[in-house]
């Protein structure tokens, strides 16, 4: 019953205010046609702009967003590259040093044992000339001492030969010459 009452009470309370939104309207100049072709209109030009300005407008803000999502994901692996490009070259850099050291240690110790090489042929070279240098001298003191020798035996035989004149036969003086190179040479 009280429901009733209060479906009676608001039917009275909403003709009222059907009532009095009519005569604000009248007073306000308000046209029913007038304000639905105008609501006609706004949601076509509405729907017209949603269609053909704002989701093309949306995609294109979309497309960009996209572009500079990808800009910031390759500037990122640009960075991501570089550093490992800077680590790579870092890490040639020292297997470089690494490796130019190494040949620099090569070459000391090839220099090094090449020298003692060529020390030594020049020591070995050096006596082979000493050596050369004395059997040249030896040789040289022999053909000199047989040339005296022989230099002496003349003498003598030219000595005796004046002391004794030409008595003396070509035999005997050759056996003077002899001896007396013998009494030297002992």
């Amino acid at each position: 019953m009280q429901f009733s009452m209060l479906l009676a009470a608001s039917g009275s309370v909403v003709d009222g205010l059907k009532q009095t939104a009519g005569e604000v309207g009248e007073k306000f100049g308000f046209n029913t046609s007038l304000f639905i072709s105008q609501f006609i209109g706004f949601f076509i030009v509405a729907f017209l702009l949603q269609r053909f300005a704002y989701k093309p407008l949306l995609q294109v803000l979309a497309e960009r967003q996209q572009k500079i999502a990808h800009s910031l994901a390759a500037a990122e692996k640009m960075a991501a590259d570089l550093a490992r490009a800077e680590e790579d070259r870092k890490r040639v850099l020292a297997e470089a040093g690494v490796h130019a050291q190494k040949i620099i240690e090569e070459a000391r110790a090839a220099a090094a044992t090449l020298s003692d090489q060529e020390r030594q042929k020049s020591v070995a070279d050096a006596q082979q000339i000493v050596a050369k240098a004395r059997e040249a001298g030896e040789a040289e003191l022999v053909r000199l001492k047989t040339e005296l020798r022989r230099e002496f035996g003349r003498l003598v035989v030219q000595a005796a030969a004046r002391s004794t004149g030409d008595v003396l036969s070509v035999e005997q003086k050759n056996r003077i010459a002899d001896e007396s190179v013998r009494q030297l040479s002992a």
